[in-house]
This record gives structure tokens, C-alpha cells and sequence, in this order.
């Protein structure tokens, strides 16, 4: 009687044991993923900080482009593109979306089959105007009057494509962008910088001055007119 009575307890301590060392173990597990949510949590709320600080820069340069207006087809004086096939001078009009946006103009002006690239030209309401040559992967910009980027987004562009920052409106206006641009094509650099540094004349009148300095007066003035 006592060997069955030892046995049974012998039994019960045993189903004890593996009750007690059951209990630990989930504890045990519990606390292992407690410890792991604890350190998963803080590396989640990091990566989403650093992807709010993101969206938050991406959102503030989206603002800034928010601010500007493109100019209408009022504000248009043209916007054209100039180049010489087998030397004879060629102007045709360019879609209107380059008027805003340089990239466009860019796009464009590399579609044209000219001998020495093309020049891609616009004037907004008399203020000012920008140059954009194209050859192969060579690309010169010319603004006329660097305040414009306050306000239009194809000045912006030209100052963003330099890596020039927009000015404030109290400084002085100056002419920003390769001077140079079109000394094979009979504007020296002095001539440019005086004429795009003309502060008194319209800018349509200063394009007109510089695309006579190239001999495309004549073609010019048929596609404007």
C-alpha cells in the first residue's frame, strides 16, 4: 500500500514540475515579445519620423512652386525656336507649355534638326526674356533679369537649372546665364551683355535686337507677326 502511495506522489510531484516549468517558459515567451515590440515600436516610430521630415520638405518645395502663376496666353510675347538646315535661317513657333516650363522648352528644342542646335526663345509680357540653347547634350540659358524669377516659373526655372537662388524682390536685377551663347552666331559676348542689360526697352524689342545680330530678322518676324 505504501509502494502505490509513493508512486502516486511521486507522479503528482512530477506533473508539478512540468506544470511549474510550463508556466515559466510562457512567461518567458510573454516577456520576449514584450521586449521585441518594445524594440520593433521604436524603430517603426523613427522610420515614420523620418519619413514625415521628408514628405514635410517635399510638401514645402511643392509650396513654393504653389505661389507662382504660369503666364496666360496674354502674357506671351512669343515663345519660338530658331535654327539654320543647310544654312538657311528657319523660326517656327513652339508649342505653349515651353513658355512656363524649361524642361518643355528643352524637350522640344532637341527635336529640331538644326546644323548648329537650336535657340529657343521667350518673352513675357515685355519684362523679360529667356534663351535656351540646344546642342546634342550642351545646353545654355540666358535670363535677362534675374527679379523675374519672383514671380514667373520659366525665370525660376532658368535660376534652378543654374543652381542660383531666387532673389529678393529688393535687390538689384542682373542678367544671370552664359553671356557667350551665341558668339558663332555673330553676338559677342559685349553685345549680349548690352543688350540683355538694357533695362528701358521692352524685351520683345531686345530679342528682336539679338535675332538681328543673327540674320533671322526676315523669318522672325513672319512666324511673330
Amino acid at each position: 500500500m505504501a509502494d502505490v502511495f509513493d508512486d502516486e506522489r511521486a507522479e503528482d510531484l512530477s506533473n508539478s514540475a512540468d506544470e511549474s516549468n510550463t508556466d515559466d517558459l510562457d512567461l518567458s515567451a510573454e516577456e520576449s515579445l514584450d521586449d521585441d515590440e518594445d524594440l520593433d515600436g521604436g524603430v517603426i516610430h523613427d522610420d515614420y519620423d523620418d519619413f514625415d521630415d521628408d514628405d514635410e520638405d517635399d510638401y514645402d518645395d511643392y509650396d513654393d512652386y504653389e505661389d507662382y502663376e504660369d503666364a496666360t496666353v496674354a502674357d506671351v510675347d512669343f515663345v519660338v525656336a530658331l535654327y539654320r538646315e543647310d544654312g538657311e535661317p528657319t523660326v517656327v513657333e513652339l508649342p505653349f507649355p515651353a513658355a512656363n516650363d524649361l524642361d518643355e522648352m528643352i524637350s522640344q528644342l532637341s527635336r529640331l534638326p538644326g546644323d548648329g542646335g537650336a535657340l529657343g526663345v521667350v518673352s513675357i509680357a515685355g519684362e523679360f526674356f529667356v534663351l535656351c540653347r540646344v546642342r546634342g547634350n550642351k545646353i545654355q540659358v540666358l535670363l535677362n533679369d534675374s527679379l523675374a524669377s519672383c514671380d514667373w516659373p520659366i525665370a525660376r526655372d532658368v535660376m534652378d537649372y543654374l543652381g542660383i537662388e531666387v532673389p529678393s524682390e529688393d535687390d538689384d536685377d542682373e542678367v544671370i546665364g552664359d553671356l557667350g551663347m551665341l558668339e558663332d552666331q555673330g553676338v559677342s559676348e559685349f553685345e549680349m551683355e548690352q543688350i540683355a542689360g538694357d533695362a528701358d526697352e521692352d524685351s520683345d524689342q531686345l530679342v528682336l535686337q539679338i535675332v538681328d545680330e543673327m540674320h533671322f530678322g526676315a523669318q522672325f518676324d513672319k512666324v511673330v507677326n
